[in-house]
């Protein structure tokens, strides 16, 4: 699986699971870019079955719901599912 790498300043590892079709997924990857913060995202509905099923089930120990998007800082210290803009903001320190 490969995550796509956004450039910013380093405020730690931050992944991104999204779907490619989902309007919060979009305003989330935007609010990381708008405040120019260095993550990695991934569309898990762009991958292929054993991609996807390997990444729903690290995802089901997360949000055995699935909500996305889901955001993740260092390792599972933050774990913010849904778009909340401001839970994201303080996360950040921004």
């Amino acid at each position: 699986m490969k995550f796509i790498t956004r450039q910013g300043s380093d405020k730690g590892d931050i992944k991104l699971y999204a779907l490619s079709t989902c309007v919060w997924c979009s305003k989330t990857k935007k609010l990381l870019s708008d405040l120019g913060v260095k993550h990695e995202y991934i569309d898990v509905d762009n991958l292929s079955g054993k991609q996807q099923a390997a990444i729903r089930e690290q995802l089901d120990a997360i949000d055995p719901n699935w909500r996305f998007p889901c955001l993740i800082i260092d390792g599972g210290r933050v774990c913010i599912c849904g778009f909340k803009e401001e839970d994201i903001k303080e996360a950040l320190g921004s």
